[in-house]
């Protein structure tokens, strides 16, 4: 399974990070492909390309403000999710995401 996602906080600076370090340790421990855009005080980082976004079977979007290019996702099956869960319980929402794409096939 691939997922990708993106990870922001109202104040961009420590969740942020920390959500995305919680969803790709879930992703990798399942073995899971994953790739988590951050958009913290600094901007975007380890952006996502359409590409990857076309190729992902869900796009997890563990936010807590409006994000940068999110019309990117349009046509992707997205998981929205609170920022703070995903630092706290990222395998729930790994799980949400699994469910997701498996009641979409």
């Amino acid at each position: 399974m691939k997922i990708v996602g993106v990870t922001a906080c109202p104040t961009g600076i420590a969740h942020t990070y920390m959500a995305a370090e919680g969803l790709e340790r879930e992703c990798r421990k399942r073995n899971f492909a994953v790739k988590i855009e951050t958009q913290g005080s600094i901007g975007p980082e380890n952006e996502l390309s359409q590409e990857d976004v076309d190729s992902a079977d869900v796009v997890i979007l563990a936010v807590g403000i409006v994000i940068e290019g999110e019309e990117r996702f349009e046509n992707a099956l997205v998981l929205h999710a609170d920022v703070n869960k995903a630092i706290s319980h990222p395998e729930v929402i790994v799980d949400a995401a699994v469910k997701l794409f498996c009641e979409s096939q």
